[in-house]
């Protein structure tokens, strides 16, 4: 019988030696990602397809990136990501198509228990993230194991993501809360009373 991978079970598991060789292959292409020249494009296309699960079409991230394990993340069309991206990706991100994340964000699908004994042992557990179609995470916001995050909304920067957000909202705060409704409003202004030119 074929053993489990339990890290993709939502059940504690115990990190140990062999889990830590097979991060540091990650690692060691994300050193290359890292160390790109900012003319090299191509490169570091390639390097993300290397990286990652899935790559779609004209996704770019701004060196430099951190990742567990890379290649349990999924990325959609034209996602973008700034500066500091950190992917503790023990089990599936999904980012969903023409997602915008600000610098300095955190995904973080891996948790260790409240108790102390178990946490001595190195336990874990992870859940998966899900983010919608068309999502903006403000800079230095962070999300938490199990979420989903529905398409179009907005993550308010600084915001700890603890609680699924649904689609077309602004959220925001610690712990991250619905403070709206994306409206009519937001295809006037889009910051504070600042317009358009022309209605969107």
């Amino acid at each position: 019988m074929a053993k489990i991978d339990k890290k993709h079970t939502q059940q504690i598991y115990y990190f140990d030696d062999a889990t830590f060789a097979e991060q540091t292959q990650c690692q060691e292409v994300i050193y290359d990602y890292n160390h790109s020249r900012p003319s090299e494009i191509e490169r570091r296309a390639k390097l993300l397809k290397q990286i990652f699960a899935e790559v779609g079409e004209d996704c770019m991230i701004e060196p430099p990136l951190q990742a567990n394990w890379g290649k349990h993340t999924h990325l959609g069309n034209k996602v973008y990501a700034n500066f500091n991206l950190t992917l503790v990706d023990d089990t599936h991100i999904y980012i969903g198509d023409y997602t915008m994340i600000g610098p300095n964000v955190t995904l973080a699908t891996a948790g260790h228990p409240i108790h102390p004994k178990p946490r001595q042992q190195a336990a874990q557990f992870n859940v998966p993230i899900t983010i919608g179609r068309n999502v903006w995470i403000g800079a230095n916001s962070v999300v938490l194991p199990g979420i989903s995050i529905g398409e179009n909304s907005v993550i308010g920067a600084g915001s700890v993501v603890t609680k699924d957000i649904p689609a077309n909202v602004v959220a925001v705060g610690n712990p991250c809360k619905v403070l709206r409704e994306i409206s009519e409003r937001d295809k006037q202004f889009y910051y504070k009373n600042l317009a358009f030119e022309d209605e969107q």
